[in-house]
């Protein structure tokens, strides 16, 4: 697949503070990418040279081919962002924010209204048009704000915490949308999150600590190498789990055992077969990944 995002050794350094690292990666054309960190891991700081926002100390971004220090222009027509915190202006209404955003791009009149329909259907504002974007809930707030990074109809949509202190639903019909327009539109997706279910069905995952890359692979390879399995068994006896060697924890009317992968978990069944009647494996989670390489957990709130 073609590489439609590419940093090499990016360094950028707050006084003493390296916030990003010699930071290299890349993004394939079509890709729904994750860039995973705790607050002040740099993922912000990368996304805001990726956008021209932030001035680099040294090293070199590729956006669709075109070097972002002499092609920022016209990287910024391929680039859309929706940022942690909103861009849109409290006072004027949905469509004013709107219209005045598709104006940069110079999508007016009638342009802009059939853009404006496509992307109301899409997000369901029909009926948020005329008010005010200030008097908007937070999920309505976010469905605009999406809007406004999909007006121009940009090759790469990043997302930058996206969902935080969105309800559960909200969220759901978010990913449905960036779901379908990935399937339609072959739309590239940059991803930063706190929600570790987010990242399931990502192609690639990258994990950042202190500025540099400490894991990076599938979402099956992270599992793999970092997670181990867990075996639910219910109706066994405690004692005869004891037995097997393996950390385990009750948990109501089952026994959770935790095996370094498959492999041993298959063993565990073949061996002891009159143990294993009422029993299920599940994969470990992103969440143990993120603790295994970064000796953290990923909780909410903002990033440097």
């Amino acid at each position: 697949m073609e590489k439609i995002i590419e940093i090499e050794h990016l360094n950028k350094s707050y006084g003493d503070i390296h916030a990003v690292n010699d930071l290299s990666f890349c993004v394939k054309k079509g890709e729904f990418f994750s860039f995973l960190g705790v607050n002040g891991a740099g993922k912000s700081t990368t996304i805001s040279m990726i956008c021209g926002q932030l001035e680099k100390d040294s090293g070199k971004i590729t956006i669709c081919g075109m070097d972002c220090e002499t092609h920022i222009e016209e990287i910024s027509r391929k680039i859309g962002v929706v940022f942690q915190n909103s861009a849109l202006d409290a006072p004027l209404s949905v469509k004013d924010n709107l219209k005045s955003r598709a104006a940069l791009y110079g999508i007016c009149g009638k342009d802009f209204e059939n853009r404006l329909a496509e992307l109301a259907e899409l997000l369901d504002f029909s009926n948020l048009l005329s008010r005010p974007f200030g008097k908007l809930s937070g999920g309505q707030k976010r469905r605009i704000d999406i809007a406004r990074a999909l007006i121009h109809n940009p090759e790469i949509l990043i997302l930058d915490e996206p969902t935080t202190g969105l309800d559960p639903q909200t969220r759901k019909n978010l990913w449905d949308v960036i779901g379908q327009l990935r399937k339609e539109k072959q739309m590239t997706v940059f991803l930063t999150t706190h929600y570790m279910e987010e990242t399931a069905d990502a192609d690639y995952i990258v994990i950042l600590d202190s500025g540099k890359i400490v894991a990076e692979g599938t979402p099956l390879q992270l599992k793999n190498t970092y997670a181990g399995d867990y075996i639910t068994l219910y109706g066994a006896d405690e004692k005869d789990i004891a037995k097997l060697g393996y950390p385990y924890e009750k948990i109501r009317d089952a026994v959770c055992i935790s095996v370094p992968d498959t492999k041993a978990a298959t063993g565990l069944i073949v061996t002891h077969p009159e143990l294993f009647s009422d029993y299920e494996i599940i994969k470990g989670k992103m969440d143990d990944v993120f603790l295994a390489v970064t000796g953290k957990k990923l909780g909410g709130g903002g990033d440097r």
